[in-house]
């Protein structure tokens, strides 16, 4: 799977939390020579708003990202930066 496919795919599995906004950067050069990068994992920095994060705790939060995401975090996503709010809250 390629980079901008994958990208492509997370952005897809992501519209099961019925997000406001989506940003989701490739980092996996910044991280070339890594033992993940060299087995073709990528890297990857998301921003997710959704009102399904409301009244939800950053690790409850983290883990509907991961559920939704599914067997991608078990394969082509080597790591993945989550920065998950609710509408509303602010960095």
């Amino acid at each position: 799977m390629n980079r901008d496919s994958l990208g492509d795919d997370i952005r897809a599995r992501l519209q099961a939390l019925d997000p406001v906004s989506i940003e989701l950067g490739d980092e996996s050069a910044l991280h070339a020579g890594h033992a993940g990068a060299a087995s073709g994992g990528g890297h990857f920095r998301l921003s997710i708003t959704s009102p399904a994060f409301s009244g939800q705790g950053k690790v409850a939060r983290h883990r509907m990202v991961y559920a939704a995401l599914g067997d991608l975090m078990r394969g082509p996503i080597h790591a993945l930066a989550i920065d998950a709010r609710a509408p509303g809250e602010s960095g």
